[in-house]
């Protein structure tokens, strides 16, 4: 884990851990067949889990948290701990859970644990699968964030988190 004063953990999946307040959002949305679902694993990490379908205009499946806005002004990354299966991921964050948009990066996994550092700043205003013309992430407060799998592809994927914090 992190120890560092100058760090906020946002989630991580200790034994008492449960996943009340985070929600699949799945292509089903708009019509499509992909699937996914998360559940802890017993080793304190969550397991975000499915497969994405391109039938029926498909193509993405999505785990969001949502909690009470935090003050984030004294954070300028975000950090995570997670294992992937050598497929790219989308990271999400919303300062406010009414927001239609999104702002969005991308990461890549190798199969094993890593590491994942990625600048608030490098965060861009999406939706829909498209960019829109906003500066990029700059807010002062966070209230949501999200991974997605959408790799214009149809795939099974399997991506474990053990934390995620603000540093």
């Amino acid at each position: 884990m992190l120890a560092n004063t100058d760090t906020t953990i946002l989630t991580d999946f200790t034994n008492d851990s449960n996943l009340s307040d985070w929600y699949i959002v799945n292509d089903v949305v708009m019509g499509g067949r992909s699937d996914s679902g998360i559940f802890l694993n017993g080793e304190n990490c969550a397991v975000f889990k499915g497969n994405v379908s391109l039938e029926n205009n498909g193509g993405f499946a999505m785990v969001k948290h949502i909690f009470n806005p935090i003050e984030i002004e004294n954070h300028s990354k975000i950090v995570m701990k997670i294992k992937g299966d050598g497929k790219r991921y989308q990271f999400r964050l919303k300062s406010e859970t009414s927001q239609y948009h999104s702002y969005i990066n991308y990461f890549s996994t190798n199969g094993d644990w890593q590491i994942i550092e990625m600048p608030l700043a490098d965060f861009y205003a999406s939706f829909r699968g498209r960019k829109l013309n906003y500066p990029n992430f700059d807010s002062k407060q966070l209230s949501e964030i999200a991974f997605l799998v959408g790799n214009k592809k149809a795939e099974d994927f399997q991506l474990k988190i053990k934390w995620i914090a603000l540093k």
